[in-house]
């Protein structure tokens, strides 16, 4: 059934956690407010001031009193909340570990040449002059000349031939390690020249396992909680992580990156999940994105210089991973998901948590509170029911919402693609790796605190055009100046910009799927962003052909992406599709010019089934780095009433 408009009247003291009417209300709410108030203290209409007043109180009985409705008695961001979001730095560190570790173990130096070991006893200079031709103004890194290096030893020969006959490779490599102060696993099984698709091979296979991990932690959490999925995922990154430095093949390292990736993104969405359960709506916004741009970014940018001063790819293993093993403690420091209990009927221990929350808050909650809670609880699980034989193939039933769904899920291939190509090209801008790596990570940061002051002015769909479309056209720009310092600060001004499109992005599928598949819609996009990272390490490559080649493609991409999301609805202060009905008629109204951010601030309309309400700030997160599996924290986005944080029911 889709939402019924509601008019909600503004009481003495109220938090911002519902709905509120703006500065200047409709006249009807006006006249209805005006007209109760009236006949409280006059005679002349007593009957019909008390029929609206029974009228008032049955809609008050029939409401679903959800979660959202629950979470302004104990506290949409008390204490207890703040913890939990203090206790995501381990599990931050951990998924910026798990992701980023892999360019560090496999790094290969710019310079490398043939190893002659006849020439052992010579300089590297005379080694790499007499032996090495020249390609262009550098020195080959995959051919040696094919001559008698003792025989032309022995006459003091010590310049070449240019006429020299050629050979590839014959005793493996010398790398130059200057820059880059540590051998690797490429360097040390030379994953170079014709071997150089090795690393990115290794990269796909990680997102490849990322894929299996999602489906299998994903279900893992809807099935017997989120606890076990966070500390399950963990344990396997943390085991899987360590036995990677036992790898001797190139062949044993894919299968220890590819268990890795299974532990990707569910490391830290789990927690991420559970933390966004619990905090009311109008906050998750603010813990959604700042959790990424306080921890994550964090965790990236100290990331390379750990390798640095590590100088060891296998202790660069050890300490990355151990973060991942703090997961053990979760069952006595994390509450389970009380939203998760109460989807699978565990209403006592549901109920039991929010108590703990309910103290450490320092609030007190009247019983009836949580009766109330449980036996609208039983309802909804009952009405729910039938939502149980709903498939995410039905997104792709009716003509609109198949456009939206597949806009969708192109949108976000675009988003991941270029995204993960920008984190992993910063080794082909010409500067040094781990300073432009920090400088890259760090636009997290500006990006997300932006995108929490903005994204609730102005908007889903424009904000992800521009962003997109900026990032776009400042990777094309990058390929037209020269290698370094100018193109590396226009590729990074790219990433800066597709940090913003990246957390827009599933928060918008989320939005925009009907609940009844929400969650399985949701899921899909996230594969197929998975899918289209799998493709990043080989655009990457590209670099080995032409340094510009790999901007060239990330700025296409963009612009497309960009061009593509305004072909969604805005979801900006909308009430949520609930059937598949809404979804195919979301955002009919809408003109392809609308700008949210130019609405009156005071204007409340009816669209449809679906009401705009400018003043309502209370959107779903669906993901910073991951997405909300269970449609149960997607419900309502406006549902809750506000309560002020000192007061007892």
């Amino acid at each position: 059934m889709p939402p019924q408009e509601k008019v909600v009247q503004p009481q003495s003291g109220e938090a911002d956690g519902g709905l509120e009417l703006a500065a200047k209300p409709s006249p009807l709410a006006y006249t209805n407010q005006a007209f109760v108030s009236d006949t409280s203290n006059n005679n002349d209409h007593p009957k019909d001031g008390k029929k609206i007043e029974e009228t008032s109180r049955k809609n008050d009985e029939e409401k679903p009193f959800e979660f959202d409705d629950l979470l302004p008695y104990i506290g949409e961001f008390g204490i207890y909340q703040k913890i939990l979001f203090l206790m995501m730095i381990p599990f931050a560190f951990s998924v910026a570990f798990v992701y980023f570790t892999q360019i560090f173990i496999t790094v290969i130096p710019d310079g490398h040449w043939c190893w002659v070991p006849e020439l052992a006893n010579l300089t590297v200079e005379q080694r790499k002059l007499l032996a090495i031709p020249l390609k262009g103004q550098e020195f080959d890194k995959c051919r040696m000349y094919d001559v008698n290096f003792e025989d032309l030893l022995k006459i003091d020969i010590l310049k070449p031939d240019p006429s020299w006959p050629v050979k590839s490779c014959q005793n493996g490599w010398e790398y130059d390690f200057t820059d880059q102060p540590y051998t690797s696993i490429a360097t040390e099984q030379n994953w170079v020249c014709e071997n150089a698709a090795l690393p990115h091979t290794a990269q796909a296979i990680f997102f490849g396992g990322a894929i299996l991990g999602g489906l299998i932690f994903g279900w893992l959490a809807d099935r017997f909680g989120r606890l076990p999925a966070l500390v399950g995922s963990n344990l396997v990154g943390f085991v899987s992580g360590i036995a990677t430095t036992w790898c001797s093949s190139f062949l044993g390292f894919c299968i220890c990156r590819f268990l890795v990736g299974l532990a990707f993104d569910n490391c830290f969405t789990m927690m991420y999940i559970l933390v966004l359960e619990y905090v009311g709506p109008k906050w998750r916004t603010f813990v959604a994105n700042m959790s990424i741009a306080i921890f994550f970014t964090f965790a990236a940018t100290v990331l390379p210089w750990i390798a640095y001063y590590l100088a060891d790819w296998k202790l660069l293993c050890y300490v990355t991973s151990a973060p991942l093993l703090v997961s053990v403690l979760a069952a006595w420091f994390i509450p389970e998901s009380a939203r998760w209990l109460t989807s699978q009927g565990k209403f006592d221990k549901a109920i039991g948590i929010l108590r703990r929350f309910e103290k450490i808050n320092r609030r007190t909650v009247d019983e009836s509170v949580y009766d109330k809670f449980k036996s609208s609880c039983l309802k909804i699980q009952k009405e729910e029911e039938m939502e149980k034989t709903y498939t995410v193939f039905d997104l792709f039933r009716t003509p609109r919402l198949r456009r939206i769904t597949l806009v969708l899920i192109i949108l976000w291939m675009c988003i991941s693609l270029v995204f993960d190509g920008h984190v992993r090209n910063v080794g082909s801008l010409g500067l040094d790796l781990f300073l432009t790596f920090t400088i890259a990570s760090f636009t997290e940061f500006p990006a997300d605190t932006f995108l929490t002051m903005v994204l609730d002015v102005w908007g889903r769909r424009w904000l992800a055009f521009g962003s997109m479309v900026v990032s776009g056209v400042f990777s094309l720009l990058a390929t037209t100046v020269p290698i370094g310092i100018p193109s590396a600060t226009l590729a990074i001004i790219g990433r800066f910009a597709v940090n913003i499109s990246y957390n827009i992005g599933l928060q918008y599928a989320a939005e925009l799927l009907p609940t009844v598949v929400r969650a399985q819609g949701v899921a899909l996009i996230h594969i197929m962003g998975y899918v289209a990272s799998i493709l990043a390490p080989f655009v990457v490559y590209l670099a080995n052909i032409s340094p510009s080649l790999p901007l060239l493609i990330l700025g296409i991409l963009g612009i497309v992406g960009g061009v593509l999301a305004l072909f969604l609805p805005e979801t900006l202060d909308q009430e949520l599709p609930q059937t598949l009905q809404d979804g195919e008629s979301f955002g009919m109204d809408q003109g392809m010019w609308d700008f949210p951010c130019i609405k009156k601030n005071d204007d409340v309309e009816s669209v449809g089934s679906f009401k705009r309400a400018t003043s309502t700030r209370g959107s779903l997160r669906a993901s910073g780095r991951g997405e909300i599996r269970s449609s149960m924290v997607n419900r309502s986005s406006v549902r809750s009433r506000a309560i002020p944080e000192n007061q007892s029911v």
